[in-house]
């Protein structure tokens, strides 16, 4: 008879003995060093399994065994699903918490990204496309340069770092090989190099559970800080389209372990199947419908006509004869931040219908990063009519709280800049022109000495020249065949050439040391 019951790592030590021995691992490997340990703590399910296993093994310590501090750290992108940020938010508030009461070694920290690296920065303020599979720009300035930052500051401060997370085998196959490509290279028991942060290393307590193990640990086990398991459980039931969340199952049935949770504007999956979930099965999350239509309109990746033919640096790039489009268009930025602060000022409001939610803070976007809009805008992308004031006050009825008016800059009044546009009929491309060679002039009138001044002249004349994109390509068409029509022209003249019309006097000091031959003359050719 086959066996299809799912492998558990229980099956050998049962439930009960399987958990003493791991705590008794987590003991005897904390009290083995002075090297300090960084839990990763994402709020879910394997890394609050693992955030458990290290307190009850600190609980089991007597106090002078407590040599080395314990760092809990969750990185918040600031563009987190609501939901999950609250439990995790508000579980690092019970961590510390608990780790005071007891005198455990334990401090929870809540890392951000930097303030050029958010989300709202780089797609509403440069106008960076929506992140899409060949273009990832999120997760390393989100996600990782946060934990990274906070890492390397403990290697630096005590030579080395233990991380301690909750990567398990079982999460996929590619998942699988990596760990087990660190585990060939472990120089100490339990303990696997980090491939990407030096002088550090990886310890992964539950690599082998799977994640019915996860579940039934967790709806077994009493959480430490007070913290309802079960309402974890709740979460990732509600994030499933069915509603169910089983853990004990067969090897088809869905499981809770496929439920992921991420930023609620993540445009690198199709949908975002877990918001659409927990909308479906929960009417008090009804008012994040708003937040997922709005992350549906910007995850269109066939956006050509919402961006510039040209790219950042005003230069044309062509790819199989097209151009290869570049930030988001003004409107485009400014229609989406206005719906971005109705979003939010609705999302204020329908939340006070919930005792649960009313009274709490919310936000989707902070007045930081709108002033960092306003300033990019401005001061880098000369966008010299400062719409972000009155397009705050259109979406909130509020007055822009920001005492920067950007004096320097605001040559005209908002009458003048829409003369200009009138005189320039239509044609945005001569507008745009018109607009940065204001502010270039403006940038350098106060200089005494006005170094890089044509520089800068010269760099707006050739990103606003063209008539249209058709005359942009074009033009970028005929400068590419004439370097290739050189090009095929060198080549035939090194074809012809004999090695006796190779004997040239070579002036360069680092060709001129050695004997000439075809191969160095290269471009040089007498007849």
């Amino acid at each position: 008879m086959v066996n299809n019951r799912p492998y558990s790592a229980f099956d050998e030590l049962g439930f009960v003995n399987t958990l003493k021995k791991l705590v008794e691992e987590t003991k005897g490997l904390y009290c083995a060093d002075e090297i300090p340990w960084v839990i990763g703590y994402s709020g879910g399910k394997d890394s609050s399994t693992v955030m458990q296993i290290v307190l009850y093994a600190l609980q089991d310590l007597p106090k002078e065994k407590f040599i080395k501090p314990v760092y809990v750290i969750s990185t918040d992108t600031l563009v987190e699903n609501p939901e999950v940020s609250r439990w995790v938010t508000t579980s690092l508030d019970k961590i510390n918490e608990f780790a005071k009461e007891r005198q455990l070694p334990v401090t929870a920290h809540l890392l951000k990204p930097i303030l050029p690296y958010r989300f709202w920065v780089n797609l509403l303020g440069r106008g960076y496309p929506s992140p899409r599979p060949k273009f990832r720009w999120c997760t390393e300035r989100l996600k990782i340069a946060p934990s990274n930052a906070f890492i390397n500051d403990v290697v630096q401060q005590n030579g080395e770092a233990i991380l301690v997370l909750g990567t398990r085998k079982a999460e996929s196959q590619a998942r699988a090989k990596t760990m087990e490509k660190y585990e060939a290279k472990r120089v100490r028991d339990k303990l696997s190099p980090n491939g990407s942060l030096p002088n550090s290393f990886v310890y992964t307590p539950i690599e082998d559970w799977s994640n019915d193990d996860v579940w039934q640990f967790l709806t077994r086990e009493d959480n430490p800080w007070r913290a309802h398991n079960l309402e974890l459980l709740a979460m990732y039931e509600g994030a499933t389209e069915s509603g169910e969340c089983p853990f004990i199952r067969d090897i088809s049935s869905p499981s809770c372990g496929a439920s992921r949770f991420g930023c609620w504007v993540c445009t690198m999956v199709s949908e975002d199947k877990s918001m659409a979930a927990m909308i479906k099965n929960d009417k008090e999350k009804t008012w994040m419908q708003a937040l997922l239509d709005f992350r549906n309109e910007i995850a269109n990746h066939d956006d050509r006509e919402l961006r510039d033919f040209r790219r950042m640096s005003g230069h044309i790039q062509l790819f199989h004869g097209r151009p290869i489009h570049g930030p988001y268009k003004q409107e485009v930025r400014e229609r989406w931040l206005k719906k971005l602060l109705k979003i939010q000022e609705q999302a204020k409001e329908d939340r006070q219908k919930y005792p649960e939610l009313a009274g709490q803070y919310f936000e989707l976007i902070s007045l930081e990063e709108l002033k960092e809009i306003r300033r990019i805008w401005v001061m880098e992308k000369h966008e010299l009519e400062d719409n972000l004031p009155a397009i705050f006050y259109d979406a909130t009825g509020k007055k822009f709280p920001d005492v920067e008016h950007f004096s320097d800059n605001s040559v005209f009044g908002q009458d003048a800049w829409q003369l200009l546009k009138e005189i320039c009929d239509g044609d945005e491309i001569h507008y745009q022109l018109t607009r940065e060679l204001i502010a270039v002039e403006q940038n350098f009138r106060t200089m005494v000495r006005r170094s890089g001044l044509f520089i800068e002249l010269e760099k707006a004349l050739r990103k606003g020249f063209y008539e249209n994109e058709e005359d942009a390509v074009e033009r970028v068409r005929q400068k590419e065949k004439i370097y290739e029509d050189e090009k095929q022209l060198l080549e035939n003249e090194k074809e012809n050439l004999k090695p006796d019309s190779c004997l040239v006097k070579v002036s360069h000091p680092q060709i001129a040391k050695a004997p000439i031959t075809i191969s160095k003359v290269i471009e040089v050719y007498l007849p």
